[in-house]
This record gives structure tokens, sequence and C-alpha cells, in this order.
């Protein structure tokens, strides 16, 4: 069997605008060259010779990577890196590790060298990436220590792992072709072998994956990959309605529901944390049951699952409604304005009793007839009665109208009582509400 393939890879493009490595792997590479080479300038002037395209065509056979380096002004070098060669038994303990591991092949397949496929290598004994001291590098400049032609060599070569890993593999002394053929055999061999018992193969069998913390621990080397893109909407809960009935006491509805709404949720979520600045943002408290039930009911859930929701809360129906109006209008704070009756202290009192003062003429001021923090209109016509501002604990106005007898809230909250009062009045600030108009400070008075 040939083992000692070479191949040859033709002269890359300049790397302008871009790094030399993109996968983990290849920065494991720049790191272990970064890492050993004793001359921080000698690495600056190769990485500029690889980005400005001065290597050649790259030769890789097991244990050596050869290229020549030009300079700009015509004189050239042929430079050499050499990685040691694993040992026939190195090869023997990471191709058994690796049938072990269907996602190990899976990934050589697809040109990927995977961290978990490295780590089980190592506890196997074999050392894939090159560590520190572990490219050696010759160059006919005569330079001791990695020159900048070695430097721009393994520079581009990052960009030849970044596209294949069966590069840093042939380096190490095995070919791509030898390398899963031997792997197939072993594959073939190992299924026709009778095991004692599936069940204990698959206790035995290590655990997909790396533990997150041990990725964080090894971030320098082992990068995280780019976050998925954001999705457009929230993902699809499954169909819960099945030939098979539901076990007993379960709500199919209310699962689908609850779901469809653990979804929304997390979408709405995830949408907030990726905005500019959410870490600057104070995290909310979370809800009571209460709260959480008008929430869930201002999902429009159906009728059933609303009464149900109606009956955990401790509401009636109509209360729910009225939780539910709130909510839309100003979510928590809304709806501790509807179900919270408290009084303002002295402080709070007083920079009130300025914002109603400020907010009209004295000539046109409505009258209040104030109960702790609700402020009631009063006066001739009817519909001027029906109209109430109610000030929360974060000073803002909530414009509330009684409808059927019942002090209901119509509109968001607003910093200045006369825009609350006009949402209030079903008005603007400047329509005339039977004979009497209440229009802001600074507008003009009605004609008339």
């Amino acid at each position: 069997m040939e083992w000692d393939t070479e191949r040859t890879f033709g002269a890359l493009p300049p790397a302008r605008g871009r790094g030399f490595a993109q996968s983990w792997w290849g920065r494991a590479w720049l790191k272990a060259l970064e890492d050993t080479a004793l001359d921080g300038e000698q690495l600056k002037k190769g990485r500029k010779y690889a980005r400005e395209g001065a290597v050649g065509a790259v030769s890789v056979r097991p244990g050596r990577i050869t290229a020549v380096v030009r300079e700009q002004d015509g004189s050239a070098y042929r430079s050499d890196v050499l990685l040691q060669r694993l040992s026939d038994e190195d090869w023997d303990r990471f191709l058994d590790m690796a049938v072990e591991r269907a996602g190990h092949i899976a990934a050589l397949l697809d040109r990927e060298m995977p961290p978990h496929l490295v780590e089980d290598a190592a506890a196997a004994g074999v050392e894939l990436l090159p560590g520190i001291g572990d490219l050696e590098p010759e160059c006919s400049c005569e330079a001791w220590d990695h020159c900048p032609h070695t430097a721009a060599l393994c520079y581009q070569v990052a960009r030849l792992l970044d596209q294949d890993p069966f590069v840093l593999l042939l380096m190490r002394g095995r070919s791509e072709r030898a390398l899963l053929d031997e792997l197939q055999v072993r594959s073939a061999v190992r299924a026709a072998t009778p095991h004692e018992s599936a069940g204990a193969h698959e206790e035995e069998r290590a655990p997909e994956g790396v533990r997150a913390d041990e990725v964080f621990a090894a971030r320098d080397i082992l990068p995280l990959p780019a976050p998925p893109p954001f999705p457009e909407e929230p993902g699809r809960p499954p169909v819960l309605d099945t030939e098979t009935g539901p076990a007993p006491g379960i709500d199919v509805a209310a699962l689908e529901f609850l779901a469809a709404d653990a979804a929304a949720r997390a979408h709405r979520l995830l949408a907030e944390a990726l905005s500019a600045g959410h870490e600057q943002h104070p995290v909310d408290e979370e809800l009571t049951a209460d709260q959480d039930a008008v929430r869930l009911a201002a999902g429009a859930p159906g009728p059933v699952i609303a009464a149900r929701l109606a009956s955990g809360s401790g509401r009636e129906r109509a209360e729910l409604a009225l939780a539910v109006r709130a909510w839309g209008y100003g979510g928590r704070a809304a709806l501790a304005v509807l179900e919270e009756d408290w009084s303002p202290d002295r402080e709070a009192l007083a920079r009130a009793r300025s914002r109603l003062t400020e907010a009209w003429d004295e000539e046109e001021r409505p009258q209040f007839r104030a109960q702790r923090n609700r402020w009631t209109v009063t006066g001739s016509h009817a519909r001027l009665s029906d109209a109430q501002l109610r000030y929360g604990r974060d000073g803002c106005w909530w414009p509330y109208r009684k409808e059927r007898g019942r002090w209901t809230p119509v509109g968001p909250a607003d910093q200045d009582p006369a825009v609350a009062l006009a949402v209030a009045l079903r008005s603007d600030g400047q329509e005339t509400v039977g004979s009497t108009a209440i229009p802001r400070r600074g507008d003009e008075p009605p004609p008339g």
C-alpha cells in the first residue's frame, strides 16, 4: 500500500482583505507557528509575503511541506517546514478510535476536523495538530529560526487546511485515499465482529460532542462557530392531533397553544438579545401566575382556554377581558394601573399636581375629583364625568373611560395629562365635546 503520496497545490491568489485561517484547525496551525517563532518581525514579513501572493506552488508530502517564496527584488528561496510523521502504532490507534464513532468518519468525508475528533485522538495518544516547536523550518536563506519565507509558507498552508484537513493528515503520514481505504476495511471488520450486546456497546460508547466548558476554555484555538442567521419567524410547534388519544388529564388544544406561545416568546427573546445595547438593559422581573395568565389570554387562545385562564387567575371572564385590554396598552405596567389603587406619597403627589397645572391654561383647565391615584373629570356634561386619568408609579398618565358602568383603559400612557385626557374623551385635544373644549396649553382656543 502506498503511504507516501505527494500532493502539489498551485499558487494561491493574494489574500487581500481576509484572514489566513477561517477554520479552527487552520487557526490552531498558525498558533503553533506563532508560539514557536522567536522573532515576531519575521512573522509579520511572512504574512506580508503570503498576502501579496509571493508563495509559489506548495508541495505536501509526509513530514514536509515545500514551496518557493519570491521577494520583490526577484530573489527566490526554497522553503521547507517539517512536521513529525505519526508512527504506524499511532495510526493504528487513530484508526481504531475513528471507526468507533461514525461521526468522525462522516466529518472527515465532509472535509471537517471537529474538536471532538482531535480530542478523542489525543485521548488515544495521537496528536494530530502541531504544538509549540513542532513546525521545524528549513530555508535556503540559511536562517536558523523561522524566517519570512518559511513563515509565508505556513500562512499559505493555513489557507489550504481551511479547504481540506486531509492536507494535515498527509503531512502526518497518510494520504486521503489510503486513510479512507483503511477506515473502510476496519469498519467492515468491526461490523462482522459479534459484540456481547448492543446495549452494552452503547453504554461503552463515549457521548457525541464535547463539553461546552471545555470548548470555552480552549477558545484561543477552538473558536466557536458563527451564530446561525436569525429566523424570520418563530418555529412551528408540533401537531398533537394524532390517531392515538391523549393520556388522561392532557388537554391537547391547551398544550398546542402553550407550545406556540413558547416558540413566539423564544423568538422575541432572541431578537431582543441580538439587538444593539441589549446587555445594558435591566432584566425584567418574572411575571406572577396571574400576570402570565393575562399575557396568555392576550394571545387570543379561544373561548375554552380563555375560560380556563380566567378561572386559574381568579377572575371572571369580563374581568379577564378588561385585564387583556389593559395589557395590550402597556403590559405589566398597564395591568398594575388597572388593578392597583394606591396613594402617591407627598413628593409624587406634588409632581402630579404640577403636571396637571402646567398642562392647560388656567381658564381652560378641566376640573378633577382626586381620589388616591385617580383623577376623575367633573363637569356639567355627562361625557366629561365619564373620563378619568390614572397616575402610574412611573409618573405617566393612563386614560380611562367609563363604559357600561366600568372604568375601562382606552389607550397607552403619556407623560402629558392633556394628551391622555384627549384619548379618554376620544378627542385629539381640539375637538369640542358638547359645548366644552379641553385644549392643551399652547393650543389656539376653539373658534366661537
